[in-house]
């Protein structure tokens, strides 16, 4: 996972904001008469023929970051570096590169398909070889910017936007705008009637949740701007603790805290996401056998939930996937 906005690591390389453009095209007509001035006119005819055809295929774009480029209309090999690259997935579009440590484990490993492994960090070579059209990159290092500007066309996205905005930005990126905004219609319909589901389960207006996760290290987290947080966070949905409220309003991804102080950042559900790592898996065990746990109003009531930390990105593959999962798991 690429980490942004955080107090520990605030992501020195990846923050992110929205995107932006300029774009620049110049054509010659040259005019003229008598037996030479054929020959003009048909140079000029061909300069404007080449003018509309580079009108047709290529726009301007400046990224958050205020770079001006210009991109394909309908980019047709596309690099991607970064998190979230189920988004590409319901927007039908598959990538001809990524970093495949970052779809690892994810619900939508399996729909991957054809994608060379451009590595993490991102391999210059690598991303060479494959011949993009464009790439789209989550880091904002300059350096490496530049340097991918060299290879084809280069901006950079948020991929922790929140997803109605983010969507609708990847899909004006490759060309599948209505195609975002049909999805994400439907998925607010199928959002709002899973959030029913939940109601009449039990789960009450206004009740509060909190995400943690362990990290190697023995270092814990309570999620903000990522992952499972994007989608408890909802309209309808639970609400975040004052502490969590406040590391929203601050824009972070997540806040490293101590045992010592769980019980200022739980809230009325809590859930834990587990990761592939031996030794977090331990400071989690630790954790829940701790009377300081044990004592949470949470964890008295049977209100804790345990998930895959790789199902619960913010993704919209896998938000779609949680639409059904969600139920099952708050029983």
């Amino acid at each position: 996972m690429i980490n942004k906005n955080s107090t520990i690591n605030k992501k020195p390389t990846r923050q992110y904001t929205s995107l932006i453009c300029l774009f620049s095209l110049m054509g010659a007509l040259l005019l003229g008469c008598g037996a030479s001035d054929n020959n003009q006119t048909a140079n000029s005819n061909t300069a404007a023929s080449t003018k509309t055809s580079e009108t047709a295929t290529t726009r301007a774009y400046t990224d958050y970051k205020g770079h001006t480029v210009d991109i394909p209309t309908t980019p047709g090999r596309i690099a991607y570096f970064g998190e979230n690259y189920g988004d590409l997935l319901v927007l039908g579009v598959q990538a001809v590169g990524t970093s495949t440590s970052m779809i690892e484990g994810k619900i939508y490993e399996k729909k991957v398909q054809n994608v060379s492994d451009l590595g993490f960090p991102i391999d210059l070579e690598k991303t060479l070889a494959l011949q993009p059209d464009l790439i789209i990159t989550a880091d904002t290092d300059e350096k490496q910017y530049a340097a991918l500007s060299k290879i084809a066309p280069t901006i950079m996205f948020d991929t922790f936007a929140p997803l109605n905005e983010r969507l609708v930005h990847l899909g004006d990126i490759v060309n599948k705008k209505k195609t975002a905004e049909d999805w994400l219609a439907q998925y607010k319909i199928k959002e709002a009637e899973m959030w029913s589901k939940l109601q009449a389960k039990g789960v009450k207006p206004g009740e509060t949740a909190s995400v943690f996760t362990y990290y190697p290290g023995d270092r814990l987290f309570v999620m903000a701007r990522t992952g499972l947080s994007q989608i408890l966070y909802e309209k309808n949905g639970l609400k975040p603790t004052p502490l969590i409220q406040k590391a929203l309003d601050e824009d972070k991804g997540f806040v490293q805290l101590s045992q010592e102080v769980i019980g200022q950042y739980a809230g009325d559900r809590i859930f834990i996401l587990s990761t592939p790592s031996s030794e977090a898996q331990q400071s989690t065990e630790q954790l829940m056998k701790s009377k300081l746990w044990l004592q949470l109003p949470a964890v008295k009531q049977g209100h804790v939930y345990m998930q895959d930390i790789g199902k619960t990105e913010s993704d919209a593959s896998t938000r779609e996937w949680l639409l059904e999962e969600l139920p099952k798991l708050i029983k």
